[in-house]
């Protein structure tokens, strides 16, 4: 299966042509390399995934031609405990950050 398919079906993008900038971009990376957009996928391989400034990287479970409910989605992959952990992480640092607009000044 292509990867900008399984990228849309396991709903990390909300279209193929998101998911396919993405890829180009190179904010995608399968086993740790850059890919083309029509690369094939297999189970068990490994997708970091960046969206913003949000890094994922799972473990392909399964593959899906379609696009389907957020749980059904969820099932296609798993994400990796560094990835939980560094999301995590990230979450607490922008929780404590100190609010931008307090600098302001008038």
């Amino acid at each position: 299966m292509r990867i900008d398919k399984w990228l849309w079906a396991a709903r990390f993008f909300k279209t193929r042509g998101l998911a396919q900038d993405a890829i180009e971009n190179g904010r995608v990376l399968v086993d740790d390399e850059r890919v083309k957009v029509a690369r094939m996928l297999r189970v068990g391989e490994t997708v970091t995934v960046r969206v913003a400034d949000v890094v994922r990287t799972v473990v392909v479970r399964e593959l899906s031609e379609q696009r389907g409910p957020a749980p059904v989605a969820q099932r296609l992959y798993e994400e990796t405990a560094a990835s939980l952990a560094a999301r995590e992480a990230a979450r607490e640092r922008r929780r404590f950050a100190a609010e931008p607009a307090l600098a302001i000044e008038g």
